[in-house]
């Protein structure tokens, strides 16, 4: 029983070290500028093509930020914007950024 409690404390310690931090995203939407494409509040992009990412759901946003950073192979996608701006960003800084921009208020809905 020991032994089990020690093994789920240490799971416990590894999930929260890699869970994502809003404020920690927060700080990095704005260090990186997001805003500047995809609208101050993140729901009014400056193009009606860009997407709005307020209330976006988190995994969707840490994905889509991941596959920017593939670029054109497997599973990648191809914007030479978005490819700059995702480069020197480490998965963690992506799963806050994703996690910072779901946490914001917004027009989305799942269905009506």
């Amino acid at each position: 029983m020991k032994k089990l409690i020690s093994a789920l404390a240490v799971g416990a310690v590894c999930l929260n070290a890699s869970a994502a931090d809003v404020s920690r995203g927060e700080a990095l939407a704005k260090k990186y500028n997001c805003a500047s494409c995809h609208g101050a509040d993140y729901s009014k992009p400056i193009d009606p093509s860009y997407p709005k990412l307020a209330g976006q759901h988190a995994d969707y946003l840490t994905h889509a930020l991941r596959a920017y950073k593939r670029g054109a192979g497997a599973n990648g996608r191809t914007n030479p914007i978005m490819a700059g701006q995702v480069q020197p960003l480490s998965n963690q800084d992506m799963a806050d950024i994703g996690a910072y921009l779901a946490s914001l208020p917004s027009n989305l809905v799942v269905s009506r």
